[in-house]
């Protein structure tokens, strides 16, 4: 008696390569219903393999940085340079050499639902992390770049575990601890893209509850950045006190 398709899909479901005899077998199957579903589920298996091999280079600095010797490597990278309000967050995570999350790359490149569950998942599975923020007022005070840099330092020393590698993204902190700045390394390295997780969702809810507690200029949507809706809203209602006032257009509402 043949196997229903039902029951085809139930043995499918279990099938973890896609190289796997079976998969051939019902490739061939007399039914069409039966080879579709072999074929599809070998193209999802084929798409799990190329993310899990992307991974793998993704985590070509952790490698290179254990070769040396390291051991408690972390991936620092922050969220809000470019906004008109809010603060700018930092997020440092040490993760386990085993980790693995599907999917994981750079925070920009994923909806928000995707970073909030990946922000779940790393902050169950990473050894430690950290967070750093530092509000507009200093902003303001020292200029965006060093606030950005003290956020990771913050970030840094909130670390449960001591760190002796650094993998930071476009940046150098002055910390007695070896480092290497990487080039758009959210898309690079998987320790900072986890940091990139970690900033660009603590970041959001900070926003989120600024929305509540400042209504009308959609801190929720915006994030702070200069959208159409917030230019108008900063000529309606001015400034609040989480605006940078050295950054141009708030600069001209002061008044």
């Amino acid at each position: 008696m043949k196997q229903t398709v039902k029951e085809i899909q139930a043995i499918l479901s279990a099938v973890r390569n896609f190289e796997d005899p079976l998969i051939q077998t019902y490739s061939r199957d007399d039914r069409t219903s039966v080879r579709k579903l072999a074929e599809r589920h070998k193209a999802r298996l084929i798409k799990k393999a190329k993310m899990k091999e992307t991974f793998e280079e993704l985590k070509s600095f952790e490698y290179e940085a254990r070769s040396k010797g390291f051991t408690t490597i972390a991936g620092i990278d922050e969220a809000g340079r470019g906004p008109l309000a809010g603060p700018v967050v930092a997020g440092a995570v040490i993760l386990p050499e085993d980790f693995y999350l599907e999917g994981l790359n750079d925070s920009k490149k994923l909806s928000e639902a995707k970073r909030d569950f990946f922000f779940d998942v790393i902050q169950k599975e990473a050894l430690a992390i950290g967070v750093g923020i530092v509000d507009a007022d200093e902003i303001d005070e020292i200029n965006i770049y060093q606030a950005a840099k003290k956020a990771m330092k913050l970030a840094i020393h909130d670390l449960k575990l001591s760190p002796d590698y650094l993998l930071i993204d476009a940046m150098e902190v002055e910390l007695n601890i070896p480092q290497e700045k990487i080039i758009k390394g959210d898309a690079r390295s998987i320790s900072i893209a986890a940091g990139s997780i970690v900033a660009k969702v603590t970041r959001d809810r900070i926003m989120k509850d600024l929305a509540i507690a400042y209504p009308g200029y959609g801190f929720d949507q915006n994030m702070g950045y200069g959208t159409s809706v917030h230019l108008e809203s900063l000529r309606l209602l001015g400034i609040t006190p989480h605006h940078r006032k050295t950054f141009s257009p708030v600069k001209e509402h002061l008044n």
